[in-house]
């Protein structure tokens, strides 16, 4: 039977070389950061969607309330109770998405 050779040509077995001479090298197992990488990457993306809809309720309910305002001293109060929930709302997600971050990259580097 003859002895075959592989392609390295071939991009795929091109790339598993590559990755297996980065795991010999001391890079550890590449293809777990991978793995722990897409898992933070889809838990950060639920939490902005989450986040996002969020926000839009607020918007439209700023917006009923704008349009059922009697006077100008009542829409500067909903501007300013706006502005200050959409601040402290945005300072707490940020937080939220940093904490994830921080957690992603060093549960990756444990798997490492």
């Amino acid at each position: 039977m003859a002895e075959t050779t592989p392609n390295k040509e071939d991009p795929v077995n091109a790339t598993f070389d590559a990755v297996s001479q980065l795991q010999e090298a001391g890079m550890g197992n590449l293809l777990g950061i991978g793995t722990a990488w897409l898992e933070a990457m889809s838990a950060m993306s639920a939490e902005v969607a989450g986040f996002v809809a969020e926000r839009i309720k607020e918007d439209v309910k700023t917006q009923h309330e704008i349009l059922h305002c009697k006077n100008v001293a009542d829409l500067q109060h909903i501007q300013g109770q706006f502005m200050q929930k959409a601040l402290d709302q945005y300072q707490a997600e940020t937080g939220k998405l940093v904490e994830m971050g921080t957690k992603a990259f060093t549960s990756s580097d444990k798997k490492a």
